[in-house]
């Protein structure tokens, strides 16, 4: 299997990079002594021509693949008609439409350009509904780089529940106060903490399926049930999950509606697009012309649902809901992936799990089940960091913490990858 080779046209860039971006990267603690170039179906080659079989996905919006053929033509057409207006236009009517037609909570949407914006929004909403401060969170959910959303979602030393750890530096002290932590997948601590804290509760906000741990059965339905006993507005995060785990997403998948969901990635078609979806009643908060006690809730964006990425969303979109069996083939594709992978592991014999789903899942070095953010903590983090420079430098490019898996890997790609990840662990 051949290494990968830097070429000098890259180590320039790298350089640039390290002059005049903190850290020598934009942010996303990926590879960062890699330069990509370009893209194409389930493939990334780098700025040195090295190929690689993709499982990073730019963190998961690329589902169909890079350059799908269908996503170019129609954002190509569209471009020649200018890029934004910061005013209603025909695609994103028609993509709010489609969303709104297959999320089973979606009757109004509202967009932004990121998840962390989505969510915040969302966690505004419901804040605004209920006239309540505080939002509960589960450790270890990721809800993007706000202020709230970056409590507790990687503490080192967590803190007793329902107490709040900051994530970064710059957190005003009084965004604690704000915060519940709850342990996901522990439904009676969780209730617990609802009943003491439900006239306090602005709403609650849940990743259905944490990073790549799923639900325990009944945790969905248990938190929808005591939420709604105490009209507690619950969101779900679907960034991630949204037209992933089925057209419907998490909520469709696990039959389990929420109030609002924030929705990203995979409805952008790799533009910078994301959306806050829910049920009327939580959503005219957004409207200029509500006139309740609270008033109106202001979400103003520049580039709020602009015609590219509407249509590269709508695009992507017609081919997830009109290939026949896209998801049925996907997901097979990532179970043998997975299948192949424990077993190079239980032939090594190395202590692992892995763990997630069909679409989207990741290995972690320990013998102990993992069921929420403490049972990773558990795992040998090292093992994670070399085993993913072993696997690119054979060919696999992926993510810090996870195999996403896309309509356009192959056969041929999951043989690859298991190659390469039975050689990878040979020298782990």
């Amino acid at each position: 299997m051949n290494q990968r080779t830097s070429s000098v046209k890259e180590q320039r860039l790298l350089q640039k990079a390290a002059k005049y971006m903190p850290g020598g990267s934009n942010g996303n603690m990926i590879h960062m002594d890699v330069v990509i170039e370009r893209g194409e179906g389930s493939h990334v080659w780098d700025v040195s021509g090295n190929e690689y079989v993709d499982y990073a996905l730019g963190s998961g919006p690329m589902f169909i693949g890079h350059a799908h053929p269908d996503v170019v033509k129609e954002v190509q057409e569209r471009m020649t008609k200018s890029s934004t207006f910061f005013a209603l236009v025909e695609p994103a009517i028609e993509l709010a439409e489609e969303i709104c037609s297959a999320m089973p909570c979606a009757e109004n949407i509202r967009y932004a350009s990121g998840g962390s914006e989505a969510t915040l929004f969302a966690m505004r909403a419901a804040r605004a509904y209920r006239g309540r401060d505080k939002i509960m969170k589960f450790e270890g959910g990721y809800h993007g780089m706000s202020d709230y959303a970056l409590m507790s979602l990687a503490p080192s030393n967590p803190a007793d529940f329902p107490d709040p750890v900051p994530d970064s530096a710059g957190i005003p002290k009084s965004i604690r106060d704000e915060m519940l932590i709850a342990p996901f997948n522990d439904l009676e601590t969780t209730t617990a903490l609802i009943d003491q804290y439900h006239d306090e509760l602005g709403g609650v906000i849940v990743e259905a399926f944490q990073r790549v741990i799923s639900p325990k059965p009944g945790f969905l339905k248990g938190l929808r049930d005591i939420t709604s006993h105490y009209g507690i507005p619950l969101i779900f995060d679907e960034i991630v999950t949204g037209f992933r785990l089925s057209y419907g997403g998490a909520q469709s998948y696990y039959g389990v509606t929420p109030d609002l969901c924030s929705l990203g990635k995979i409805v952008g078609g790799g533009f910078a697009l994301s959306a806050v979806a829910g049920k009327e009643e939580f959503m005219k908060v957004f409207d200029s012309a509500n006139s309740s006690e609270t008033g109106p809730m202001p979400q103003v964006g520049t580039l709020n649902g602009n015609p590219i990425a509407t249509v590269a969303g709508l695009s992507t979109l017609r081919v997830l809901r009109e290939t026949a069996g896209i998801y049925e083939n996907t997901f097979a594709k990532g179970r043998r992936l997975q299948q192949g992978i424990r077993e190079v592991l239980d032939k090594a014999e190395i202590p692992a799990q892995v763990i997630g789903h069909d679409a989207l899942f990741d290995v972690y070095f320990t013998g102990d089940e993992i069921y929420d953010y403490r049972g990773t903590l558990k795992a040998d983090k090292s093992k994670t960091i070399m085993l993913n420079s072993l696997l690119l430098e054979r060919g696999i490019f992926k993510g810090e913490t996870k195999f996403y898996v896309s309509t356009a890997h192959s056969d041929a790609d999951i043989d690859f990858t298991l190659d390469a990840f039975n050689s990878a662990v040979g020298e782990l």
